[in-house]
């Protein structure tokens, strides 16, 4: 950010004298007191012991979520936490959950701890107890490490475990706005699970999601509609539709928030069988249910699993399966929400490109990047084509992948820069003004660029480059709330009635009411 700070500062085609006379200016004139040098290193080494804490207490997490579930019970963290000290700081520990549960509602309900919800429960823990946090941040650490013991076997398999669950996530953050790949993921994680772990048994997959049901309203408020499977499956099972007044247990999984196992499906008598062409004597084996849930535990879909085409004795699902198979719905809960975020983002860009090419026509095009890791090189970056819209209003949606990759665009290096420093850039590329606009996290990293085309002009008249401020603004703050309404810690708010609809829509939405806002400040 300082690099093109001082290069906008400098324009193009400067001299190096001018430059080296500004270097020396800003070495002489540039002063600082002790105080402020001190307060500085005090925040620098303030945001390195919160990184290593953050680290430390994800691998407290996971030596404890050995079978990468994705959760740790909160009632068996509890047990173990009243013993810390030999139990004299069980009052710490009340007022800590109590702080806790106020934070995390859902808590009270369900008394599962993701891994933000740990770290932060150890925190409240050790800002209960007198003495320095940091000190007893340690103790705890220490304590809950030696309290927890596995075993070499166990260590292998979690890390197999956990690089299986990373790629459903990487799936997410390099295939643009499909869920394919996601799904694809899954499955390749339940069956490579079930090869290793699993006494090699042969598995079924399925995911069905929650639908508002439109097609029969008699037959219940929701349906769930089967949205991907294994290949073998597909001809019985994709795009099925199950109501709530069919056999089966889903419905009960969704209502209980809790997986329903069924060990053995032919002594049950409530089992819905999509492949009819099965005979009823081979209508044997094992289900499992998992209710997917989004970041605040409300449900949203299942994740299903049996073993209907393994005929052996051993296709029952055991514990620690059905443990791992909880980390893989939390995972793709994870993965499809973040997906689904990005089509908010795009949708509120959409609203806004829609807004502004009435009101500036002199912009020639504005394409949208969003930001994917590179998936050669995991400290660089690639940004995905994703809209191209020119001063007409028509817009190019790009399905297909198209990605640029910084080695291979030198021309558009201007985009990569733009990305590296999260700030606005503006360049001369083969006689057009380029003007790249970051839309940024909520930690101010860019996750989307705005390449604007202006032509031949130096300049936009005042009242366009007015407009197009304003519209990357509200893209902006409309973006942020979309953030924050995914994460686990804010629940949505809705101001104008048209937001309670369909998410899509109301990402829409969500930008006229930053105009409107912003309407009513200027009034």
């Amino acid at each position: 950010q300082f690099l093109q700070l001082m290069e906008t500062f400098l324009g193009e085609d400067i001299s190096l004298p001018t430059v080296e006379r500004l270097i020396a200016f800003i070495k002489e004139e540039y002063k600082q007191t002790e105080e402020e040098k001190m307060e500085q290193l005090e925040k620098v080494h303030r945001i390195s012991c919160l990184a290593q804490r953050k680290l430390l207490l994800e691998a407290l997490f996971e030596k404890w979520d050995s079978n990468a579930s994705g959760f740790l019970d909160l009632e068996e963290v509890d047990a173990v936490l009243s013993t810390f000290k030999d139990g004299t700081e069980k009052e710490a520990l009340r007022k800590a959950k109590k702080h806790l549960c106020s934070r995390y509602p859902h808590l009270t309900r369900v008394g599962k701890l993701s891994p933000k919800a740990f770290q932060t429960y150890l925190e409240l823990v050790a800002s209960e107890f007198t003495g320095d946090e940091d000190e007893a941040i340690d103790n705890l650490v220490e304590f809950l490490t030696t309290s927890v013991k596995r075993s070499h076997r166990e260590c292998l398999q979690g890390l197999a475990r956990r690089k299986w669950l990373h790629n459903i996530q990487q799936a997410a953050k390099t295939s643009g706005t499909s869920v394919e790949p996601v799904c694809k993921a899954v499955f390749k994680a339940l069956s490579e699970d079930a090869k290793a772990h699993g006494d090699n048994k042969k598995i079924s997959a399925y995911i069905a999601l929650l639908e508002e049901n439109q097609l029969s309203p008699e037959r219940g408020e929701f349906l769930l509609r089967y949205v991907a499977c294994n290949a073998d499956d597909a001809p019985y099972v994709l795009e099925q539709v199950l109501y709530r007044d069919m056999k089966g247990v889903s419905f009960a999984a969704l209502e209980e928030g809790k997986p329903i196992h069924v060990p053995r499906v032919q002594l049950h008598e409530n089992i819905h069988f999509w492949n009819y062409d099965r005979p009823v004597e081979e209508r044997k084996g094992s289900l499992l249910v998992l209710p997917l849930h989004d970041a605040r535990w409300k449900v949203f879909g299942i994740l299903g699993l049996d073993t209907l085409r393994d005929q052996s004795e051993k296709s029952i699902f055991l514990t620690h399966e059905i443990s791992f198979y909880q980390g893989v719905s939390h995972a793709f809960s994870k993965a499809y929400h973040h997906i689904r975020t990005l089509e908010n983002v795009l949708q509120i860009t959409v609203t806004a490109l829609d807004w502004l090419y009435p009101r500036a026509p002199s912009i020639h095009t504005i394409t949208t990047y969003l930001v994917e890791p590179h998936e050669g090189k995991t400290w660089d970056y690639a940004l995905r084509k994703m809209i191209t819209t020119d001063n007409t209003g028509q817009k190019e949606i790009h399905s297909s992948p198209v990605l640029l990759l910084r080695q291979e665009n030198l021309f558009r290096g201007y985009l990569f820069k733009c990305l590296d420093s999260s700030e606005v850039i503006r360049t001369h590329i083969c006689g057009d003004q380029h003007i790249a606009a970051p839309l940024r996290d909520l930690s101010g990293q860019a996750l989307g660029i705005f390449d604007i085309n202006v032509g031949d002009h130096q300049k936009l008249p005042p009242h366009e480059l007015k407009d197009l401020q304003k519209m990357l603004k509200l893209v902006q703050a409309a973006c942020s709330e979309i953030l924050k309404m995914s994460s686990e810690d804010t629940e949505p708010t809705y101001v104008l009635e048209a937001e309670h609809v369909a998410h899509l829509k109301h990402a829409g939405i969500l930008f006229y009411r930053f105009l409107l806002k912003d309407l009513h400040d200027c009034v």
